[in-house]
């Protein structure tokens, strides 16, 4: 009785790419339950405003100048966290990128640059928290970032859609291996939100309303929809998930078609 559910009080969280966007969102929500950040981007200088809005919820929020193509700066990256905190309990792996073109124009770059970082970046940077922090201390959090396109395949994007598809997998396999060392992990699937990636579609009106014709709930998901559930996958309430993908997405993922037109 009495006890606050949810409540991240003493642990400590990395957000991969989490300069803006929902990233930014996600990280400030697990601050708002009681979590120290630690925020990660290529360009250290671009987390000044969200450190700034961290530190204003009384939590500690250390940037990090990270890559996860890199596998040298992730070893370095969690290496920091350790010597600071010396604990990590969250892992959210934001960090993502996209290209969109035709298949047979897809260069040997766009296809490691897109699933190096939305896969392969996802899979080492939990290697080397779960090895360095999660294993050693029998706890962790682990959240993936997966997509609408974990369950529907779209042209023009082929390697972010293998990409996320394999993060699906990739958070089942890893829930498989080390659900008794007390970690567990899970994917956090957005929907079609209005972010940097989305931009050019979100500006298209007859896209956007072909895409809330689609969605039950009718409307694009907002940046505060994501947080509440990644507090849920990072908290102790969640002790008994694991190996799961979660779209949030307003009910796009239910396949809905009109059975009539009006």
């Amino acid at each position: 009785m009495g006890k606050h559910f949810f409540d991240l009080t003493g642990r400590v969280a990395i957000v991969t790419g989490s300069s803006r966007g929902i990233g930014s969102y996600m990280a400030k929500s697990l601050a708002q339950a009681g979590a120290d950040l630690v925020v990660t981007s290529r360009d250290i200088d671009s987390l000044k405003p969200i450190c700034e809005e961290i530190k204003a919820l009384g939590r500690q929020a250390m940037p990090l100048e990270l890559n996860v193509l890199d596998l040298d700066s992730i070893e370095r990256g969690v290496g920091a966290v350790m010597e600071r905190f010396g604990r990590i309990d969250i892992l959210l792996n934001n960090a993502g990128c996209n290209r969109r073109k035709r298949a047979i124009d897809m260069t040997l770059d766009d296809w490691e640059t897109v699933v190096g970082t939305d896969l392969r970046g996802q899979f080492f940077m939990t290697t080397a928290c779960a090895r360095q922090a999660m294993i050693p201390q029998k706890y962790g959090r682990v959240i993936l970032l997966g997509s609408v396109t974990s369950y529907f395949g779209y042209g023009l994007i082929a390697p972010y859609c293998a990409a996320r598809g394999g993060v699906k997998m990739l958070a089942a396999s890893l829930a498989d291996e080390w659900g008794t060392l007390g970690i567990t992990v899970n994917c956090l699937a957005p929907g079609w939100f209005h972010t940097h990636q989305t931009d050019r579609l979100f500006q298209n009106e007859a896209w956007r309303e072909y895409l809330i014709d689609r969605t039950p709930l009718k409307r694009a998901g907002g940046p505060d929809d994501p947080g509440p559930l990644a507090v849920f996958l990072a908290s102790e309430e969640s002790r008994f998930v694991t190996g799961q993908t979660i779209a949030v997405d307003g009910g796009f993922t239910t396949g809905a078609v009109k059975l009539s037109i009006d």
